[in-house]
């Protein structure tokens, strides 16, 4: 599996690098047999978009974070942007894929659309499994998805987000069947607002009185509900949250432990070095290491 080296980026991938693409907040293509952007997709990178891929045919695996996937036929992958993603080798590839830009989720007729399990995705899934009558729905849906894309005109949006609507919340019903205790209640709309915050600022922001701060809440009442609703202190969450972007960076690139403390807002290498081991039982070095080992 490549590794990106020291002077290397993880670069983010749009989907108008499809030549096909007839629109920046939402694209689909269909393939039979095809290589889509393998040598692009050889490296570690992540989407500036929610990408799900229907797979009816593609061997071989791929990583996501630090979990390899070996593909199977007849299977929906989904992906967030903020993940880190890599193939291990080309092969041909058939199915559809599709790219749904937070653009087009943020439009005000799209709002439920943001709402979904499988956009949410709280238990941080990748792999939807489908019965065969699940598959023929999905490829259905994709169909029809793929046959409004190519008719530009005064109804192709709302014919595409009705399609999509309908597509998105069939799967979020398998994405609770599947993923127990997936969808969230309505009362903890604080403790998601709280979580989007940390995914926004997590690198700037490491106190729980900032992200307060820009809800405009006390800090005692901010710690208070969320450990309520998530059975772990406020603190814990933006903790969980620095430390999976560091075993991202320690695992697909070579980037100095410096470098890496740096990216994640740490000012001192040192603190963060003691901030990893208090969190994982490892240090930064000792975790490249070991997991480097297991995957080689």
């Amino acid at each position: 599996m490549h590794v990106l080296n020291s002077n290397q980026q993880v670069p983010v991938y749009t989907s108008e690098r499809n030549q096909e693409s007839k629109s920046k907040l939402f694209t689909i293509v269909r393939s039979e047999g095809a290589l889509v952007y393998e040598e692009d997709l050889l490296i570690p990178h992540r989407k500036a978009h929610h990408l799900l891929v229907f797979v009816k045919h593609n061997p071989g695996r791929h990583w996501v974070d630090m979990t390899a996937y070996e593909r199977k036929d007849n299977t929906l992958y989904f992906t967030a942007p903020h993940q880190i993603l890599v193939k291990e080798a080309p092969t041909p590839f058939w199915g559809t894929y599709l790219t749904v830009n937070d653009e087009f989720l943020a439009l005000e007729q799209n709002a439920s659309l943001r709402e979904l399990p499988l956009i949410q995705n709280p238990q941080n899934g990748h792999e939807l499994l489908l019965t065969a009558a699940d598959a023929a729905f999905v490829e259905e849906m994709l169909i029809r998805l793929h046959d409004e894309y190519q008719r530009p005109g005064e109804w192709q949006h709302r014919m595409l987000t009705a399609c999509l609507t309908v597509l998105l919340t069939y799967l979020s019903r398998l994405y609770n069947e599947q993923f127990t205790g997936a969808e969230p209640s309505a009362d903890k709309l604080l403790l998601k607002t709280y979580q989007a915050k940390i995914e926004e600022c997590f690198r700037e922001l490491h106190e729980v009185g900032q992200y307060a701060a820009l809800l405009n809440i006390s800090p005692g009442h901010l710690s208070e509900v969320v450990k309520a609703q998530s059975g772990k202190p406020a603190i814990k969450h933006l903790h969980v949250r620095l430390v999976l972007e560091a075993r991202r960076l320690l695992f697909y690139t070579h980037h100095s432990l410096k470098e890496i403390a740096f990216d994640l807002g740490f000012s001192d290498a040192s603190y963060f070095n003691r901030f990893f081991k208090r969190e994982t039982g490892l240090t930064p070095a000792e975790y490249r290491t070991g997991i480097r080992k297991m995957y080689q």
